[in-house]
C-alpha cells in the first residue's frame, strides 16, 4: 500500500431493522450502539465521520453525543443509498473515497476501515473494495447467515452467496459436505467506494441475483463492477443482527 489513504466514513443507522428493531439505540455500557460505532469510526483517522439516518429519534440521540448526523430519505432501501445521499448533498468530489460502516458494527477494528480505503486508493481498476477472511469452520460455511465468496487470482470477487461455496464435486454429498480448505472465504460487511461509483451504483435497478440471495453486492457484480477484496487472517468480532449477537457484543464491550 502507498501509505494512508484519505477517506470519509458514512454510518447508516436505520431504526426499523427487520430482525432486531431499534438495535442502533439499544444501550451497551450506558451508550447506544450507534455511539460505539461512531467512536470507533473516529479512531480510523477519516477526514469526516457522518451518521446517516431516516429517524428523528436517532438524529436527536446522535446530536446529543456530538456526532455529525444528517437525516436522509425514508425511501432508501439500503445503507449504500443513504451514503450516496450524504455524498451528493455535501458535494464530495467524484474521486473521494467513502467507507460505508454499518451502524450495527460497534466492534469493527479501525485498522480494517483504513485497510478497505487503502485497497481502493491503490487500485485504479476497482470500483469497490471490501474485506474477507478464510473460512475454517464447516459450520459457518454451511450457515446461510454467513456470506461466503470466492476470489479470482488477482483478488477480485467472483461471486458472493449464502450457500456453501465453492462446492467440492468429488467427495461431497448433501449428507456429508466437505468444505474446500483455502478456497472458501467469509465476507466482512465493510465497503469502500469512490463517490462516482457510489452514485452510479445507487442508480442501478436491483438485480435478480441480488433479490434471490438478498445480497446487495450481487447488483454490483451483475452490472460489471469490480470488487477488490482484502484478505485478513483474523475475522473481526461479529456485528449485531440478532438478540444473541447483541448479548455477545454487549459482553465484549462491557468487559
Amino acid at each position: 500500500m502507498n501509505g494512508a489513504a484519505a477517506f470519509k466514513v458514512v454510518i447508516p443507522a436505520r431504526l426499523g431493522s427487520t430482525r432486531l428493531p431499534r438495535k442502533v439505540l439499544r444501550e451497551i455500557a450506558g451508550k447506544p450502539v450507534v455511539r460505539h460505532v461512531w467512536e470507533a469510526a473516529r479512531r480510523t483517522q477519516a477526514d469526516e465521520v457522518v451518521i446517516a439516518t431516516d429517524s428523528d429519534e436517532v438524529f436527536d440521540a446522535c446530536r446529543g453525543f456530538g456526532a455529525d448526523v444528517q437525516l436522509t430519505s425514508a425511501q432508501h432501501q439500503s445503507g449504500t443509498d443513504r451514503a450516496n445521499e450524504i455524498a451528493r448533498s455535501r458535494g464530495w468530489d467524484a474521486r473521494t473515497i467513502v467507507v460505508n460502516l454499518q451502524g450495527d458494527e460497534p466492534l469493527m477494528p479501525p485498522q480494517l476501515v483504513r485497510q478497505a480505503a487503502s485497497l481502493l486508493a491503490d487500485d485504479a481498476e476497482a470500483h469497490i473494495a471490501s474485506l474477507c477472511h478464510p473460512l475454517h469452520s464447516a459450520e459457518e460455511w454451511l450457515n446461510p447467515n454467513v456470506v461466503k465468496l470466492v476470489l479470482d487470482r488477482r483478488g477480485y470477487a467472483l461471486y458472493f452467496s449464502r450457500a456453501p461455496i465453492p462446492w467440492r464435486r468429488d467427495g461431497s454429498t448433501r449428507e456429508a459436505p466437505q468444505m474446500p480448505e483455502g478456497l472458501a472465504y467469509r465476507h466482512i460487511g465493510l465497503y469502500a467506494y469512490r463517490v462516482a461509483a457510489l452514485a452510479e451504483f445507487s442508480q442501478l435497478p436491483p438485480a435478480p441475483l441480488e433479490a434471490c440471495e438478498a445480497l446487495e453486492q450481487l447488483r454490483a457484480l451483475t452490472h460489471g463492477f469490480r470488487i477488490r477484496m482484502g484478505v485478513v487472517d483474523n475475522p473481526p468480532p461479529r456485528g449485531i443482527d440478532t438478540e444473541d449477537d447483541f448479548k455477545v457484543v454487549a459482553a465484549l464491550l462491557t468487559r
